[in-house]
């Protein structure tokens, strides 16, 4: 699983073979610069979602449900669920655990299917105290066990596991029938995600230690536009053939 925010994205991704498509609220970094992903709205996901629906990618899209799409209400989120599906997605993603079994259970019984995630959560970041490592103590790996368990009873089709021991990540993958995928939890999990840019090198930020950076692309991206910019202030952008001819009737009438 790969994220992606728009039409290249899910072309790509698509093209290279990935098997599901993320089109997560880490937008909210990775495309609109903020720290984290509080200030994405339900009309964001819808947006992003759409373009990256365009590509027809040969790939499941899941949907990130934002943070207070469904903190609320029942009624209100499963309209905002569906406000997902009716842009393109497959299924939606929501985090956490047995706090959310009845908005799980309600956005299932609209027949859409739901990703589960329980970790670290981001949207979770201001009551967590920040980014942090979460099941690190018997205790509450024990607590993150109930709470993939309890996703599973409610219906959810995978549960993606972030920020936790390896041991963890592998403890509660072992305990559920479903799949796991894992990011920042080790390597027995089911799948692995990463966002695209920090798989790609496109971020402005230090990475996370799960991260695997394949390419620069910022080096290679920045090196192509100075390239343009040398080009055209040095008169040799557009050549003769980058250029159309002036028609021999120019002058005529």
């Amino acid at each position: 699983m790969v994220t992606a925010y728009d039409e290249p994205g899910g072309r790509l991704a698509s093209a290279a073979g990935v098997d599901i498509i993320l089109v997560g609220d880490s937008v909210g970094n990775t495309v609109m610069g903020q720290e984290n992903t509080l200030q994405v709205t339900i009309d964001d996901m819808v947006h992003h979602i759409r373009a990256v629906a365009t590509a027809q990618p040969n790939s499941h899209i899941v949907g990130d449900m934002p943070w207070l799409s469904y903190h609320v209400e029942l009624a209100d989120s499963v309209r905002n669920a569906g406000a997902l599906i009716r842009a393109g997605a497959h299924s939606v993603k929501l985090e956490g655990g047995r706090n959310r079994e009845a908005t799980v259970r309600a956005i299932i019984n609209a027949e859409i299917p739901v990703m589960g995630h329980i970790g670290l959560t981001p949207q979770s970041v201001l009551a967590m105290g920040g980014f942090k490592v979460q099941g690190k103590t018997k205790s509450a790996a024990d607590v993150l066990l109930e709470d993939a368990l309890a996703l599973q009873e409610a219906g959810v089709f995978a549960v993606v596991i972030e920020g936790v021991p390896e041991e963890v990540g592998s403890l509660v993958t072992a305990a559920l029938e479903i799949p796991t995928i894992g990011i920042g939890a080790g390597a027995g999990t089911d799948g692995q995600v990463l966002v695209w840019h920090d798989l790609l090198g496109l971020g402005n930020r230090t990475p996370a230690k799960f991260v695997r950076q394949y390419v620069d692309l910022n080096a290679v991206i920045t090196g192509a536009l100075g390239q343009f910019v040398s080009d055209v202030r040095g008169g040799t952008f557009p050549a003769a053939n980058e250029m159309y001819p002036t028609p021999a009737t120019f002058n005529e009438g």
